[in-house]
């Protein structure tokens, strides 16, 4: 369980603040369940095109007619039946990716990939796998198992843009659909040809393309992709953080975001590009496609060791948390509440930056009023606070109110939470007890309505809860 690693890593003061900090696990699935939502894993082309055949191809032909057409030695025949069957994927409702797979074009579109002396055969036969490709694994795996990757990758060279740039679309499709395509494309050696389309006078759809193809080739964690396989994205990576298009910006941020989800040696060779500041600017953007992986790649940064959290503190990255715990998106308040409690997982002057910045005012806000899943976070952050903080660093906490909102938490209906919040509580009393100022805490904690609180979880179904809300009532409010 994720949770239960999480507070065996916490309750220990002795432990080291690597041990301390934690990487997504399960929660993993909860902090990221919207991404589908933040950054499309395929996408279909609806757009009419740059094609030049749009005015003379409308939808005329049925799929009989496509496959005879496509199967016909008339090159212009060809064409035409191809755009047909472009056209008809490309319906905004409801493609009929199945039957046209089920005809028999995608064997045909494949081969017209090699077709260089008609551009717009592969044009058209490129939009059509695109697009057969943006469906469900099963329909992508068509396109895979009909050999059309070695194809795609040779045309990423083609001398026509809206050729290449098909094909680049079409790679991100597939390599979109999972891990194991992801590879495949990856190992046919697609990347240098896709970074060697990165240049300063790219045209902008074919830019933000390729990005959103590169961030789908660092996607996927089960597995990974292999780290060398990728690590040639990071220097363009770092110079595209530096682009002004918001679309290009985002997905540089998700691939990012997805590098440094892992051991602190990937983590390290991301920090190692100088993107921190960059990265770190990013934090204060209005655009919340760019902010929402901006944001995770900074927490994932913080995950690390004590050095690489360090580079994020050093510029100044604590300095937008204030701002974005009162965030008006409840997930970024929440991704932001994460990030500060992998800091708050550090050493003291850590914990002591995180007091000079002005963040436990908001914090402790959201412990107290933000939506359930930021609170979570938020306990989390105080609570490592706890654990590694001076006394007079626990001192400031207690002082700035941090009690009230720990005891209302006691009564979540999330037992792990629960537990979370009473390691903090028995994490303060320690110390207030080797200042011989247990007594004051016990009757601060009895006047917000904690004792109360911990009384009823006495009887509490969770074994932990009812044993450490015991332990802290034996300890600090039996008289004698």
């Amino acid at each position: 369980m994720a949770d239960e690693g999480r507070i065996n890593s916490f309750k220990n003061k002795g432990k080291n603040s690597e041990e301390m900090r934690r990487r997504r696990i399960e929660q993993t699935v909860e902090l990221r369940k919207a991404r589908k939502g933040d950054q499309l894993l395929k996408r279909r082309n609806i757009d009419e095109p740059t094609s030049p055949l749009q005015e003379c191809s409308p939808i005329s032909m049925n799929a009989e007619e496509i496959m005879r057409g496509m199967l016909s030695d008339d090159e212009a025949m060809q064409v035409t039946a191809t755009t047909s069957a472009r056209k008809i994927l490309s319906r905004e409702r409801n493609p009929p990716i199945d039957l046209m797979i089920k005809c028999g074009i995608v064997p045909r579109c494949v081969e017209f990939l090699s077709r260089s002396d008609n551009p717009s055969l592969q044009f058209e036969a490129c939009w059509a796998l695109t697009n057969i490709a943006s469906g469900t694994s099963e329909q992508t795996q068509a396109v895979v198992s009909a050999g059309a990757l070695s194809k795609l990758q040779v045309l990423l060279s083609s001398p026509r843009s809206d050729v290449a740039e098909q094909a680049v679309w079409a790679l991100g499709n597939i390599a979109g659909d999972g891990a194991t395509t992801r590879d495949l494309v990856l190992g046919c050696g697609v990347l240098p040809s896709l970074l060697q389309l990165i240049k300063p006078d790219t045209n902008i759809s074919l830019l933000r393309n390729t990005v959103w193809t590169l961030s789908n080739l660092c996607r996927n964690k089960n597995p990974p992709p292999e780290f060398e396989m990728v690590r040639p994205c990071l220097p363009v990576l770092a110079t595209l953080l530096h682009f002004k298009d918001k679309d290009v910006l985002a997905d540089t941020c998700w691939a990012l975001s997805y590098l440094t989800d892992g051991s602190n040696e990937k983590i390290q060779a991301v920090l190692d590009t100088g993107l921190v500041i960059r990265l770190v600017e990013l934090l204060s953007s209005s655009e919340v496609t760019v902010l929402t992986p901006a944001l995770r790649t900074v927490g994932n940064i913080v995950t690390g060791n004590d050095m690489q959290t360090d580079m994020v503190i050093n510029s100044g990255g604590l300095v937008h948390m204030g701002n974005l715990l009162n965030h008006q998106r409840l997930n970024i308040v929440k991704e932001a509440a994460w990030t500060i409690s992998n800091i708050t997982a550090g050493n003291q002057e850590q914990i002591q930056h995180v007091i000079n910045v002005g963040i436990l005012e908001p914090l402790l806000n959201v412990l107290q009023c933000g939506d359930f899943k930021s609170q979570k976070e938020a306990a989390w952050a105080v609570t490592n606070y706890t654990s590694g903080g001076s006394a007079m660093q626990l001192g400031m906490l207690v002082k700035m109110g941090a009690l009230k909102p720990m005891c209302n938490l006691l009564n979540s209906k999330d037992w792990k939470t629960v537990v979370v919040v009473l390691d903090g509580l028995a994490n303060i009393f320690n110390a207030a007890h080797k200042l011989g100022e247990s007594e004051k805490v016990a009757v601060m904690i009895e006047e917000c309505g904690g004792l109360d609180s911990l009384e009823g979880l006495q009887t509490h179904e969770n074994e932990k809860v009812y044993e450490k809300a015991l332990a802290i009532i034996e300890n600090y409010f039996t008289e004698g």
